[in-house]
């Protein structure tokens, strides 16, 4: 097994916006941080609507993903932060000293005083489209998300989903595709409200509960030409022409490394029960963002920012007792004297 022998202060487990903005609020606490993410790039979920638009950032007016991503890599190496990709922490152990040793997929150890968990609901699988044969599509026209949305225009989307990537998406698409129809499973949508009722006063065509029942093939069987969209209750069928089939089914978590509950965490539905500090039932180890399951828990990146500035205070206290309770302010900061 490969060792990394140096201890950090903190490590954060995941590097999507909870844990890049982590690593920034610990290079503020003059901490030796280290990054593990599991995938090749930083960015975590947000890379998977790179070309979505964020709106409830605070102080940001509307954002690309692929732009937000951008923002928060810039910010997170302001304190120049130890990255590690393409890892995936397997193990959590706390040593004789009382450190943490972190074993990953890799065949590697990674040494830490501390532990921030900002996985988010884990490493994700999206759900795909759950009839015969249809994989081959996803070479053509079949898509799970949006990676240029010119890719779409004047086209037939058929959009399947009833969550906020699927209302999202509807919404972005409908001034530019030739028609977009949503198809849902319930009778309420679980997006925002607001982008919700946008897309009822749209031209998009929701049908609920509906669902794909099949896919039919072009004559050349390179891609879909349409798709037969059935009643959850009654059973009827109907078709509709699809230059584009988006599935937007949801994501299988996978927190594989919590089932055995290392060192006494408690998980909840895939959740760490976690106090208003973010400390977990485990000392020395914190939470942030999704992961985190606590009364005043919000599901926005912008409550993942707060959530991830307490839980560097806790660690920081959990390693300097007398430390300060929160970092000074950046514009009274000796940190940034070199950064102004």
């Amino acid at each position: 097994m490969v060792q990394d022998n140096v201890c950090y202060d903190i490590t954060i487990i995941g590097g999507g916006p909870a844990g890049l903005y982590a690593a920034f609020y610990s290079g503020m606490r003059d901490l030796k941080t280290k990054v593990i993410e599991h995938e090749k790039e930083l960015g975590g979920k947000v890379n998977v609507y790179k070309e979505k638009t964020i709106w409830d950032v605070g102080g940001l007016p509307p954002t690309s993903g692929s732009q937000l991503i951008s923002q928060l890599i810039k910010q997170a190496l302001t304190f120049h932060p130890t990255i590690a990709l393409g890892e995936q922490v397997v193990d959590i152990r706390r040593t004789d000293n009382g450190y943490f040793q972190m074993k990953t997929d890799q065949n590697r150890s990674h040494y830490s005083k501390a532990i921030i968990l900002a996985t988010g609901y884990g490493i994700l699988q999206q759900t795909k489209l759950n009839i015969e044969g249809a994989e081959k599509f996803e070479t053509s026209n079949l898509h799970y998300a949006v990676t240029d949305l010119e890719h779409f225009r004047q086209k037939h989307v058929v959009i399947s989903g009833g969550g906020n990537s699927a209302v999202d998406w509807a919404n972005e698409l409908e001034p530019m595709a030739k028609s977009v129809t949503v198809v849902h499973r319930r009778h309420q949508f679980g997006g925002h409200e607001k982008f919700v009722t946008k897309m009822r006063h749209s031209s998009v065509d929701i049908l609920t509960p509906y669902a794909i029942d099949d896919v039919k093939a072009s004559p050349d069987g390179c891609c879909i030409e349409q798709v037969t969209l059935k009643h959850c209750e009654s059973g009827y069928c109907q078709w509709r022409k699809a230059d584009a089939v988006l599935i937007h089914h949801g994501y299988q978590p996978d927190l594989s490394f919590l089932d055995h509950h290392p060192l006494g965490l408690q998980v909840e539905e895939r959740r760490l029960y976690t106090s208003h500090q973010m400390e977990t039932a485990a000392s020395g180890i914190f939470a942030a963002g999704d992961i985190s399951n606590h009364p005043s828990s919000i599901p926005l990146i912008a409550g993942a920012f707060t959530e991830a500035s307490l839980a560097v205070n806790a660690a920081k206290l959990y390693i300097h007792p007398d430390a300060d309770r929160y970092a000074r302010v950046s514009s009274h900061n000796n940190r940034f004297k070199q950064h102004n």
